[in-house]
């Protein structure tokens, strides 16, 4: 009985992926042409008015003011409202829902936690988001391999994916279950490594489980003491280069989460492709971002999440000063040139909502155009999907969203996403 159960499960599962597959098949031969008010052009910077798209299969054919429209294409008319690329996130976490991180990870199993990361997945994409980074699994290993799989085949709806795997960690570093009984043996929630080889040695096995790009921790807790902060490095330049040089052998690139220094300048130095977090870059982690075009991505989200949730009002105001402490040195980077990319950290807080990072990005400092282009452009490279994603524009996916209203007036349009079509699907809107 059960050997026949689980027989129609699976033949369930093929069902749903025979029936994506052929709708997708179905798109590839009827094509769309999505019209509205406004077009964001993210190369040139500006609205075009009026906006329109033409789609065949998963591919964009033309957009601008006007395209062609050829027999038989359905015309999505989206009235009063603004055509965008599909929205990226570089820095998300599906497997981590609101609450204690370190008890869901212990607490949850690993298929538990891998259903949510789907329905995570789904918010996300609902809210305009078709293309993320999921730095790290905390925990669940490999677990996001069989999600991004899920994703592509059809089986379940979510953005395109650049996973990880676990990160990255040294014995007792920033993600080892510090905080427990030692005598419990608590995991680790990354997968250590000490030294250069083993470094190499992690990634060659997590590119193996499937992971397409290096999530690493390079600082470990940080604290603010009379003013001034602090964070601990957790590998060297040499160790961290050696990390980069091997995910490059492999086609993949490198992520790390780096506070402060000396660690973000030891990242620089290495040649990672982003610093996450990065709330404090000295003037010469900063010259060399710029030169060698590293963006920061500042996760602001995470950082009021935090400070509006915290578990007592000590915590509350630490988080406070840290914060502070943050937007402080964003004003610095922004005014140095630093290059930006947009990463919400979202997961501790609910998915589906991490739009409000461009509302934040703005408040600190930056343009709309500015953080706009900083999420478009930045994070497809990132992604390294820049001839793919991030444009409307011929030969790129379909990732299509629509919000009411001009976002380079008003950057919180974009928490209200309306129509979301991914690969020449509509998924959101109308359909």
């Amino acid at each position: 009985m059960g050997k026949c159960r689980w027989m129609v499960v699976v033949a369930m599962a093929c069902g749903t992926g025979l029936v994506a597959a052929q709708d997708n098949a179905t798109r590839a031969n009827h094509p769309m042409v999505l019209y509205a008010a406004r077009l964001f052009d993210v190369e040139a910077g500006k609205i075009v008015t009026p906006g329109e798209v033409l789609v065949e299969g998963e591919r964009i054919v033309a957009a601008g003011a006007e395209v062609e429209h050829p027999a038989g294409a359905e015309v999505i008319d989206l009235g009063d409202m603004t055509l965008m690329p599909g929205l990226i996130d570089v820095h998300v976490h599906l497997f981590l829902h609101p609450g204690a991180e370190d008890l869901q990870t212990v607490e949850e199993s690993v298929p538990q936690r891998t259903i949510l990361a789907t329905l995570a997945a789904k918010a996300d994409l609902m809210a305009g988001f078709t293309a993320e980074r999921d730095m790290g699994t905390e925990g669940a290993g490999s677990a996001d391999t069989a999600v991004m799989r899920a994703i592509d085949d059809g089986l379940v709806p979510g953005p395109r994916l650049r996973i990880s795997g676990n990160a990255v960690d040294i014995l007792g570093g920033h993600e080892d279950a510090n905080h427990f009984n030692p005598a419990q043996h608590v995991l680790s929630n990354a997968d250590r490594a000490n030294n250069a080889e083993e470094i190499v040695a992690v990634i060659r096995e997590q590119h193996k489980e499937g992971s397409t790009f290096v999530k690493m921790y390079e600082t470990g807790p940080d604290s603010m003491v009379n003013g001034e902060f602090h964070t601990p490095y957790q590998y060297t330049e040499a160790e961290l280069k050696a990390g980069v040089e091997e995910a490059a052998r492999l086609g993949m690139n490198v992520g790390v989460h780096a506070q402060g220094e000396p660690g973000t300048l030891y990242a620089a130095e290495a040649g990672v492709a982003s610093i996450d977090h990065a709330t404090q870059l000295s003037d010469e982690t900063m010259r060399l971002m710029k030169e060698k075009q590293i963006p920061a991505v500042p996760t602001f989200t995470i950082f009021e999440y935090f400070a509006e949730h915290a578990g007592s009002p000590e915590a509350a105001a630490r988080e406070k000063v840290m914060l502070e402490y943050k937007v402080r040195e964003f004003k610095r980077q922004v005014a140095a040139g630093v290059p930006m990319a947009v990463g919400s950290d979202v997961g501790p807080f609910p998915h589906g909502t991490q739009a409000k990072e461009f509302e934040l990005m703005v408040r600190y400092g930056m343009t709309p155009l500015a953080v706009l282009q900083a999420d478009y452009l930045n994070g497809a490279r990132i992604l390294r999907w820049q001839d793919s994603v991030g444009k409307l524009k011929a030969g790129y996916f379909a990732d299509v969203v629509a919000v009411e209203g001009n976002p380079l007036k008003d950057i919180t349009v974009v928490e209200r996403v309306g129509f979301v079509m991914k690969g020449g699907v509509v998924v959101k809107g109308r359909q």
